[in-house]
């Protein structure tokens, strides 16, 4: 199963020549990730507050192929590839209907909230979030 969000460029996305900034490419990720998650019942302030745990990129590898522009509408799709206990691994692209654009690999790790350091993936998440059932 893979998780598609829509995204627009807007003016405040682009460079002087109307081509998205390369680090807005990352926004456009993080949003898609974290609309993912909302999908399967886990909103960003709600695993702060209720289970006491973020997630945080600890690396990712970026390949730019086309650039995008001014008002395309964009797709980002999100595939969950791998979970283990504290970290979880996605596969993201960016399309301009059918040509790919950009894609990338971001490991995110789940941390506490109060300590900053590394914690296993609450089981609730855990059992929610399998990754075979992305397969």
């Amino acid at each position: 199963m893979e998780f598609h969000w829509p995204i627009r460029v807007y003016y405040e996305d682009t460079d002087s020549g109307g081509v998205v900034y390369h680090s807005n490419y990352l926004n456009f990720m993080e949003r898609a990730r974290t609309e993912f998650l909302r999908s399967h019942g886990f909103g960003q302030a709600e695993l702060r507050q209720d289970l006491g745990v973020l997630f945080v990129v600890r690396g990712l590898t970026l390949k730019y192929r086309r650039p995008a522009r001014f008002d395309d509408a964009l797709q980002v799709i999100t595939r969950l590839i791998e979970a283990g206990r504290s970290l979880i691994k996605f596969e993201q692209a960016i399309y301009r209907d059918d040509e790919l654009l950009v894609n990338a690999t971001i490991e995110i790790v789940c941390i506490d909230a109060e300590q900053f350091r590394p914690v296993i993936i609450p089981a609730v998440m855990r059992n929610m979030i399998n990754p075979t059932e992305f397969e």
